[in-house]
């Protein structure tokens, strides 16, 4: 494919995106793209984002703002009428791991083409972790916190 033809192949991707009218343009901001690709990636039975240590921290920055952070584990790359995806997840024992990261794929690209409205060109998905059922119930458990006594 000649350059001439792979930049007008660019313009008409360009003049379909739904982020470009007549009227104006909309632009989304990478960490829009990278809480919807989170979002959709923990949609996925056994899915948990990040590595063991923004998992740990994710927990304790959960319970101290009270505030979920999805886009843990995501980042992106985000321009104006299409986005890539790198996400880092963790998966529980016993499931497979290709077809866990082929259904994880397939929601991340469904859910960021229709709410976001960019074209996904790719999904690169590292699985850094296997939870096991005794770290899934430690992981999962609020920790306890200690509450004054009154007497």
């Amino acid at each position: 494919m000649t350059q001439e033809n792979r930049q007008q192949q660019s313009r008409q991707v360009a003049e379909r995106s739904v982020l470009q009218s007549e009227r104006g343009t909309t632009t989304i901001q990478d960490v829009v793209v990278a809480k919807v690709a989170g979002m959709a990636a923990q949609e996925v039975e056994g899915v948990h984002m990040g590595g063991g240590a923004a998992r740990a921290f994710g927990g304790i920055t959960e319970r101290v703002t009270g505030a979920a952070t999805q886009a843990r584990g995501v980042s992106v790359q985000v321009g104006q009428v299409e986005t890539a995806i790198d996400l880092t997840m963790a998966v529980d024992y016993g499931r497979a791991i290709p077809q866990v990261a082929d259904a994880v794929r397939r929601n991340i690209i469904n859910r960021v083409e229709s709410l976001v409205g960019l074209r996904v060109t790719e999904v690169n998905i590292t699985v850094n972790d296997v939870l096991l059922p005794q770290e899934q119930a430690g992981a999962s458990a609020p920790a306890e916190e200690e509450q004054p006594r009154v007497r």
